[in-house]
């Protein structure tokens, strides 16, 4: 008897005599490559290291592209944000010991942000492995150790033949829900050595697929459908698993008013009749949530952020759907289906019955006056006009990616990304420097339009070596750079703590001359020219950086209580 699978594992006359005459002076780096290749890779990102020479000799033999960072936190803020647009495993190629190390923030924001990110490494020869005091040059004592609790799961490697297998089980992992980083680990003597294997060609690492428990979402369909006044808090998730139109089909069908979290911006249309957009951090939206008799909650874990700082108090019955089973009820007592969002949403769609519910529209817009009158009582004009500015300049579908500072966390409320999956920030694990390396990655994703990217002057620093590989690379980045001579955010946490900031204020350069030190146009612009400033740099070709000095506050916390309404 023949087996469909007998048929599919039987190699052709051409294959066989290709492996059988594999071309002369490959190694194991070029294992490597044929491997990312062969998984449909076509872009990797990362920076050499003496360990990690024989990958990087191999790239010149492939047909991928590579972007080269300046540091290698940066080159995977780079891979995140590449994996985050296009849905692929970024790869990125690093070396031993500091080179890895280095990474490790940027992994994190990875794995907080389900961020697909392949991280190959080298490690020292296989003789030191395990050992951890044989004095090689960059040696760890565990180097995998160090990523363990960081990345999805780690792949060590001892043979050339373990190459293909163990990066082909990296992907599947990076791919499958909730997607994240993972780790493959490779000796400079594996990668160094000259191979006689065969060529690697199409590898199956096909995700698996998280797929809900039918019993599971009956009964959340039957609660929805039954429900008087139900909600949707959209994390994440939606966004990873591409299901925003299924959210938004599941929203019309029961009448449901849907926020979307800092992570899941844009899972949602914005201007929407039943949009609550993303006022998280405001109590008269936390209040309309806590009157829901029955919230759905997709793709979010309800974490700090998204639960107005752990304030919400949830009065209904509450269904979460997600991916990440560490994340499900951790919070909140829930209905809790462990599922990829977009998997259950079909289910749900499926399953619920239409309700009609004429008032959500009209208690949407009663949220969303409560949010602006508050908003206009704080007299922060400045701030609002500035977030405008950007909103009107940057084209629609266009990419934006967020550093931690003061104008993005107004933008994770405040800001209309015109689209799924089109803003990028580093909320999820909250570290400095993502901004601009993340818009070269999104860059290199899709070159065919403008990406802006937005820091603070103290995040700028961290990345400011990057203006090289924009350069080099000629990227089409705009990076708006918000001078304020500090660390913004944490000179007004401490200033309302303890009355003064200490260790906020920074020197810093002349950016513009800077950047054009670097080749890149700079200009100097002021809150009146903003919009037109960022329009020209953004419909320039290439990169560019505009610098507006300006001291932007934010507004008033509504998560302590009815006083903070008056703040």
């Amino acid at each position: 008897m023949t087996h469909d699978h007998d048929l599919v594992l039987r190699p052709t006359a051409a294959q066989i005599s290709t492996a059988l005459n594999p071309p002369p002076g490959r190694n194991g780096g070029d294992l490597v490559v044929e491997t990312l290749a062969g998984l449909g890779a076509t872009t990797v990102f990362g920076l050499p290291g003496q360990h990690a020479l024989g990958m990087f000799d191999a790239l010149r033999r492939s047909a991928l592209r590579y972007i080269g960072l300046r540091v290698e936190n940066n080159a995977g803020f780079a891979a995140d944000a590449y994996g985050r647009i296009t849905g692929e495993a970024a790869p990125l190629l690093l070396s031993t010991g500091p080179g890895a190390l280095t990474s490790l923030a940027a992994l994190q924001e990875a794995a907080a942000a389900s961020a697909p990110v392949l991280a190959i490494s080298s490690q020292i020869p296989t003789a030191g492995l395990g050992g951890g005091r044989h004095g090689y040059l960059h040696e760890l004592p565990d180097q995998s150790a160090s990523f363990r609790g960081v990345v999805k799961s780690v792949h060590t490697v001892r043979t050339q033949s373990q190459i293909p297998s163990a990066i082909a089980a990296a992907w599947q992992s990076a791919l499958t829900a909730p997607h994240g980083p993972v780790w493959v680990e490779i000796p400079q003597d594996v990668l160094l050595a000259e191979t006689s294997l065969p060529v690697v060609t199409a590898m199956d690492a096909t995700p698996d697929d998280l797929v809900p428990r039918p019993e599971l979402t009956a009964v959340a369909a039957d609660l929805l459908s039954r429900a008087a006044r139900p909600a949707i808090i959209a994390g994440g998730g939606v966004v990873r698993s591409d299901a925003s139109g299924k959210l938004l089909q599941l929203a019309e069908k029961l009448d449901a008013p849907v926020v979307t979290t800092f992570g899941g911006k844009g899972a949602f249309p914005w201007t929407h009749p039943l949009s609550l957009q993303s006022w998280l951090e405001d109590r008269h939206t936390t209040d309309f949530l806590e009157d829901a008799d029955v919230l759905l909650v997709v793709g979010s874990g309800l974490g700090e952020l998204s639960s107005n700082y752990h304030t919400f108090k949830p009065r209904g019955r509450v269904i979460q759907v997600e991916a990440d089973l560490g994340k499900l009820e951790s919070n909140h007592p829930a209905l809790g289906i462990h599922a990829d969002a977009r998997l259950a949403l079909q289910a749900l769609l499926e399953t619920v019955e239409e309700r009609t519910d004429e008032s959500a529209p009209e208690r949407v817009r009663e949220l969303l006056a409560k949010v602006a009158d508050r908003i206009a009582s704080q007299e922060l004009t400045l701030e609002q006009d500035v977030l405008a500015s950007v909103r009107r300049a940057l084209p629609a579908g266009s990419p934006s990616c967020w550093d931690m500072t003061i104008l993005a966390y107004w933008a994770w409320s405040a800001f209309d990304p015109h689209g799924a999956n089109t803003m990028h920030s580093a909320q999820g694990a909250g570290g400095l420097g993502y901004g601009f390396p993340a818009a070269l990655g999104a860059a290199a994703a899709d070159p065919t339009r403008p990406v802006l990217a937005v820091s603070g002057d103290g995040g700028a620093l961290y990345s400011i070596a990057e203006l090289a590989t924009a350069r080099q690379y000629d990227l089409p980045v705009t990076w708006l750079i918000v001078d304020d001579g500090g660390y913004g955010i944490l000179r007004e946490y401490m200033t309302d703590a303890f009355g003064q900031a200490t260790a906020t204020e920074l020197t810093r350069p002349d950016y513009v001359a800077l950047a054009e030190s670097f080749g890149v146009p700079g200009v100097r612009t002021t809150p009146e020219t903003l919009e037109e400033d960022l329009a020209k740099a953004l419909s320039a070709p290439g990169p560019s950086v505009v610098v507006l000095p300006a001291v932007l506050r934010m507004f008033a916390p509504t998560h302590l209580g009815q006083d903070a309404y008056s703040a």
